[in-house]
């Protein structure tokens, strides 16, 4: 992909008044494969302006508390109020304070496992990666026991418990990635299980921590192999040794070491300590698996940490409904990126997120103009951009928790997150496909487009629980969310083959540098499927259907609460 350049002479306030003028423009492409009437009204020379925008040098890859927050947030709100919008956010104003703790950790004084008779030293970034959220000034481990406990799962309506009672006070927790499931072969009990291929939030990196923290572990490491992370080692290791969270305390404290173990070191540390990883693995997936503690393996480390401070935050606007407006239809995407960071060579780069989640903030505001220039919607129609999202759903976590319109009257979230920049397709993808009725509402539109809706060809990915949609589905919120990196695009211009050549090429640039603005981009696929959740987001917004979680959804049973305050439904 190529680089989007600002030129020199673009100046900042020059962007701030709006994209589409004579320097924004790309050429977007035009062909006569599909009619502009299916993805009308959102246009894809505007989506691609706003790419250009906000992966541009200018905004500094988007990161949390940095100038380039400053000139994202200002360029955003310009864009409401150039569309028309009403502020959402705190105080009559267009933002919602997102308190955060920012760390970074330096380079370890002391990093190694010490045996009985030999000490092995390892290397951060290139065995291991681990952060801290605590707000300590240096982070120290001496000599804390190493405990594997397979998968980690504690999941008793599976009949599944991992952790068989352990004491991991103190101990640094070493965890399998992905589901115990995950690699079943398919005579093995444990086969489907968990979903088979299909991630469950038990399987997400998240859920593993969270896991260690309540049990009183001291670390946690999760052993990282490509497939079920569904992401490189290049990925895990991207945001340079810096950490995001919501401060807290008490019970609610996070893991005072988290982080990653590549295969490799991994399999070394276990070889010194006389076990077989690899045995280990298929062990893990039975469901007599107990925890083992490596002999006379223990792990130190003492490293300086960096502790500060900051405000980000997310910004809001609405339409106000003329009938209901204490009922909410919700549009969102994620505003930051990773940021500036050295790459592995050393060198300072910026790492634009130009497709995630430009992409999902420009399709927010070609939704927010449609409405606009329709009739007043009858429900109030919320248009959110959120930060902090690559640093762990923060900023969407913090609105479910501090909402800006009731959440038991919010009729769905439509998140965007990386669309395809491919060109027109026949196919969508939709994650966590079979939820909830609004998923299926959106199947109908898309084959009104003349297109399929799929479940994710990728499951095992977990793209469900990565985006800002799963705070309000965690809080009964009917969610639907699109991200293309879910399955390979059927393109109206080289079929699946074409599609699996975009998505293989975008993820070497997933979360790098190279995630930036091309003028080769053909955004029209994009605005299909932003028109998909604007076709069916508009009739919830003229109407009052509530829609349903499916039976057996986890997160049925939080919704059901507050049916009351709906007429029961």
């Amino acid at each position: 992909m190529r680089r989007g350049l600002l030129v020199c002479a673009v100046s900042f306030a020059a962007l701030a008044a709006g994209v589409g003028g004579p320097q924004g423009l790309s050429r977007v492409a035009q062909a006569a494969d599909v009619s502009p009437s299916v993805y009308a009204p959102i246009s894809p020379q505007r989506m691609s302006d706003a790419m250009k925008v906000l992966g541009s040098d200018a905004f500094e890859g988007r990161a949390p508390g940095s100038p380039g927050e400053a000139r994202t947030v200002a360029w955003l709100i310009e864009q409401y109020k150039q569309i028309g919008l009403e502020p959402a956010g705190e105080n009559g104003g267009w933002t919602q304070r997102v308190p955060l703790q920012h760390t970074r950790v330096g380079k370890p004084d002391l990093l190694q496992v010490a045996y009985a008779k030999n000490t092995l030293p390892l290397e951060q970034t290139k065995d291991v990666y681990f952060t801290t959220g605590h707000g300590v000034d240096r982070l120290k481990i001496q000599n804390a026991a190493l405990v594997f406990v397979g998968y980690g799962v504690h999941a008793p309506e599976r009949g599944w418990d991992d952790f068989k009672g352990v004491d991991l006070k103190g101990k640094i927790a070493v965890f399998l990635i992905n589901d115990p499931d995950f690699d079943a072969k398919p005579d093995e009990a444990v086969a489907g299980k968990f979903g088979g291929r299909a991630m469950t939030y038990y399987g997400r990196w998240t859920y593993k921590y969270e896991e260690a923290a309540r049990r009183g572990a001291i670390g946690a490491l999760i052993v990282h192999d490509t497939a079920g992370a569904a992401y490189e080692w290049s990925t895990v290791i991207a945001p340079g040794g810096e950490s995001f969270d919501i401060a807290q305390s008490g019970e609610n404290q996070p893991v005072l070491m988290q982080g990653w173990i590549s295969t490799p070191a991994a399999t070394k540390v276990f070889a010194q300590a006389g076990l077989d990883l690899p045995a280990l693995r298929v062990q893990a997936r039975q469901a007599s698996f107990k925890p083992v503690t490596l002999p006379k393996a223990r792990f130190s480390l003492n490293v300086p940490v960096e502790v500060s401070h900051l405000e980000s935050q997310n910004v809001l606007g609405k339409l106000t409904g003329s009938k209901h407006p204490d009922e909410t239809v919700m549009f969102g995407a994620h505003w930051d990126a990773f940021g500036m960071s050295k790459d592995a060579q050393g060198h300072e780069v910026i790492r634009h997120g130009a497709i995630d989640d430009g992409s999902g903030v420009a399709g927010v505001l070609e939704i927010a103009r449609a409405f606009k220039a329709g009739p007043q919607p009858e429900r109030t129609v919320m248009f959110a951009s959120w930060t902090a999202e690559e640093r762990g759903l923060l900023g969407s976590a913090w609105y479910a928790a501090h909402p800006m319109a009731p959440l038991e009257k919010t009729a769905a979230n439509f998140t965007m997150d990386v669309l395809q920049m491919a060109g027109p397709s026949h196919n969508v993808f939709m994650v966590g496909a079979g939820q909830d009725t609004v998923q299926d509402d959106v199947a109908a539109a898309a084959e009104k487009q003349g297109r399929v809706m799929l479940p994710e060809a990728m499951p095992e990915r977990g793209a469900f629980y990565r985006a800002d949609h799963l705070p309000f589905a965690r809080a009964g919120v009917p969610v639907a969310a699109l991200m293309d990196m879910a399955g390979y695009p059927d393109l109206l211009k080289g079929g699946v083959p074409a599609g699996r050549k975009w998505l293989q090429d975008y993820m070497v640039c997933y979360h790098q540098a190279c995630d930036a603005w091309s003028p080769d981009w053909d955004v029209r696929g994009a605005a299909e499927d932003v028109a998909l959740l604007y076709t069916v987001g508009r009739a919830l917004a003229f109407s009052q259907g509530w829609p349903q979680w499916k039976p057996g959804s986890e997160f049925a049973a939080t919704r059901a609460k507050s049916a009351a305050v709906r007429g029961g439904q």
